[in-house]
């Protein structure tokens, strides 16, 4: 089943909120080797004027994962996900993602093609507060890999 290309520009229902945890940034951190303090220590962050420990940059990949898969889970989309491979990823900041925000994740898919019988989804999911303050734009690209691939 090929991607139904009628679906660009639709967007998925916000999430739940998801309140950033100190320790979820410092797993995070020691998970891909940063080791700079400001993923550790809260007054590390503070010095370089956060109000607590700042997440690495790809940290929002943690919430947005779970945003998308509403839309992997759609079955009108025809995403088959055992035959998906990551693409590409891309973040655009207003501001970092720090210990004790709440975020909220809306998706919404900003293109669906077709190369050389592989389907190609790009998703653009808007990371804000709860009180809609913009915090960061992250991009995803899955190719839905053809069945004889």
């Amino acid at each position: 089943m090929s991607l139904d290309p009628s679906f660009v520009g639709r967007t998925y229902p916000p999430t739940a909120p998801y309140l950033v945890g100190r320790e979820k940034i410092r797993e995070f951190a020691t998970a891909i080797g940063m080791t700079d303090p400001a993923h550790h220590d809260p007054e590390a962050a503070r010095t370089l004027g956060h109000p607590d420990v700042v997440a690495p940059p790809t940290f929002p990949v943690i919430i947005t994962m779970a945003a998308n898969q509403q839309i992997v889970d759609d079955p009108a989309l025809g995403v088959d996900y055992s035959r998906v491979v990551h693409g590409d990823q891309r973040f655009a900041y207003t501001r970092p993602v720090v210990a004790g925000d709440e975020l909220v994740c809306v998706s919404v898919i900003e293109d669906v093609s077709s190369r050389g019988g592989h389907g190609f989804l790009t998703i653009r999911t808007d990371v804000g507060t709860v009180a809609g303050e913009p915090v960061v734009a992250v991009w995803s690209k899955i190719v839905v890999r053809r069945e004889d691939a």
